[in-house]
């Protein structure tokens, strides 16, 4: 009988450790899930600050590149001058050689200024010049008749195109600019600039100053 029962105790025994053992290897998975949902979750519930600051970083980053990239554009959006209207209401006939650069780059400034312009590029240009009364002197490249009959002869700045025909003196036939002054309106080389004068032309034949040219500024 002790003997039965000294195995009975023994098998007792080991198999209550066998149930305890079987019952605590049960319980690990559940405890470490629960450890890494408890983590899980201080995680979610209290961010890395680490993180927090990075987020923060890429932001300002973005917000940088946005104020580079509107920088870059506003020279693009800034407002287009429009052009002059002084010879708006002008219309004209221009004779010219049709190989003359320079009589080409004054017609586009009148043009700009206003002017309505029709070219006829002509063999013979001082032919016209005799025609509407330009004394020998006063002769340049190009010859412009507007339509009520008044000549401007070469490089005549709009300037002064407009405020004689606003006020046209009595006696005049019109103005001209004799030769080719390097910087008048058409004869642009760079910077430099000559001076030169704008004569009114007389319909006598007399000439005389109409406007003294002593810089770019004065014939704007």
């Amino acid at each position: 009988m002790r003997h039965d029962a000294h195995v009975f105790s023994n098998g007792h025994h080991w198999l209550s450790g066998r149930v305890l053992l079987l019952m605590a290897i049960t319980a690990l998975p559940l405890t470490l899930a629960a450890c890494s949902q408890s983590n899980t979750s201080a995680s979610d519930a209290k961010p890395d600050q680490s993180d927090a600051i990075t987020t923060q970083t890429v932001q300002e980053a973005k917000i940088t590149t946005q104020e580079v990239r509107k920088a870059e554009v506003a020279p693009i959006m800034t407002p287009v001058t429009t052009q002059s209207t002084l010879l708006k209401n002008v219309s004209a006939t221009v004779y010219k050689d049709a190989n003359c650069g320079c009589c080409k780059e004054w017609v586009g400034y009148a043009e700009d200024n206003g002017l309505s312009a029709t070219t006829h590029d002509v063999a013979d240009v001082s032919l016209f010049k005799e025609r509407y009364g330009m004394p020998q002197n006063m002769r340049a490249c190009h010859t412009t008749v507007t339509t009520d009959g008044y000549v401007f002869e070469g490089h005549v700045p709009a300037k002064h195109m407009a405020q004689f025909l606003a006020s046209p003196p009595s006696d005049a036939i019109g103005l001209a600019v004799p030769g080719m002054p390097v910087g008048s309106p058409g004869m642009k080389n760079g910077d430099k600039f000559t001076p030169y004068q704008v004569m009114q032309i007389n319909k006598d034949g007399s000439t005389e100053v109409y406007a003294a040219i002593e810089s770019v500024q004065q014939q704007l």
